[in-house]
């Protein structure tokens, strides 16, 4: 009615009310998923099948109420399955997002992720006003090991068969024993994989973030390839010590407060018949073509994330979307490279790219 007396299209008006309340849905789904896979539910139901809510609240000791409330919730968003009055399954379908956490498509880490990056929701609005940032120091340690389940499931299920394969030269490299470094380490997921598939080959991670360097040595210890795997506390934009067959960075120069500097730092550790393999957001050249679910969850990645914790440091700010193509080679032509090959694995999240001295 509002909306006719004012000469506006009610149909519009109505139909953005109803993608409006549709993303608060979202929200609470995305919080609901996150209890799911913190407690337990959705592995429960992926194992055991059609269940009420005294029997799972039982089998995980919780309280059935809560459980009662948390399996209507995420059937009414879709997420599960009423069979019948009072029983609750999770379909087939959506055992790979919510409960296979070896896989490519487990999200879970992303649920565990979002409430430890709204945590210093108060110190991002201050830096809305006042310029800064929100320091990585500033977040929960649920936030990396969150991402560190996130990102892992990429690089244990198609970093070595998709990414890498389209580069055989690299993996024939790898093969016979070269000397890896990787800059950005985080937890050191990337690193533990390639030290399994090819143990001729040594591989030391370098993060500029201490939390993670530990988090990073004591998951090398559980996965026994601590005699070939080492990790330093660096920061790499000021230099690496030493010179490598190849130089990895994942997901991490749109971070990076100085990405400029940090890709000549990288350019100087590459030997000068080595590789440099940079992972980056498959985002597109122009902002206006950067739209869709997708591109949504990368920008406010990259307000609650990435550009924020760039800034805090009074870095460049690329943000999360800040890495297409054309400025990945931009960069590294400045930083003296002298060739970027993009991989052609397709993937709608992440790019590839081998780049030569």
């Amino acid at each position: 009615m509002a909306a006719a007396q004012q000469g506006l299209d009610e149909t519009k008006v109505e139909a953005f009310m109803e993608k409006a309340l549709g993303d608060i849905s979202g929200m609470m789904a995305v919080g609901l998923c996150h209890l799911g896979d913190r407690l337990g539910l959705f592995d429960a139901l992926a194992a055991g099948g059609p269940v009420g809510s005294q029997e799972l609240a039982d089998r995980l000791d919780l309280n059935e109420r809560y459980v009662r409330e948390w399996l209507r919730g995420l059937t009414a968003a879709g997420y599960l399955k009423e069979l019948e009055p009072g029983s609750f399954a999770l379909p087939a379908e959506h055992v790979p997002a919510l409960a296979d956490e070896t896989g490519p498509m487990f999200l879970g880490g992303v649920y565990q992720m979002m409430p430890a990056a709204l945590a210093p929701y108060e110190r991002l609005i201050e830096a809305f006003r006042n310029g800064g940032g929100v320091r990585q120091s500033d977040y929960p340690d649920t936030l990396w090991d969150g991402m560190s389940r996130f990102t892992g499931s990429w690089f244990e299920s198609v970093m070595v068969d998709d990414w890498l394969s389209t580069f055989p030269h690299v993996v024939e490299k790898l093969e016979r024993g070269i000397d890896v470094a990787d800059v950005g380490c985080g937890a050191g997921r990337a690193l533990l994989v390639l030290a399994q598939r090819f143990p001729r080959s040594r591989f030391t991670g370098f993060d500029n973030f201490p939390g993670q360097v530990e988090r990073a040595r004591a998951n090398a210890e559980r996965a026994g390839v601590a005699d070939r795997v080492t990790f330093e506390t660096v920061d790499a934009a000021q230099g690496l010590p030493g010179r490598y067959d190849l130089v990895t960075t994942f997901d991490v120069i749109h971070d990076s407060a100085e990405p400029t500097r940090l890709l000549a730092a990288v350019r100087a550790a590459v030997k000068d018949d080595g590789d440099y393999l940079m992972l980056e957001i498959n985002s597109a050249d122009r902002s206006e073509d950067n739209v869709g679910p997708i591109a949504s969850m990368f920008y406010g990645f990259s307000v609650f994330y990435c550009m924020t914790t760039s800034l805090a440091s009074g870095g460049a700010a690329l943000g999360t979307c800040g890495m297409p193509e054309a400025v990945v080679r931009d960069l590294c032509a400045e930083a003296g490279f002298s060739e970027v090959a993009r991989s052609t694995a397709d993937d709608p999240f992440n790019v590839l790219y081998d780049i030569k001295p």
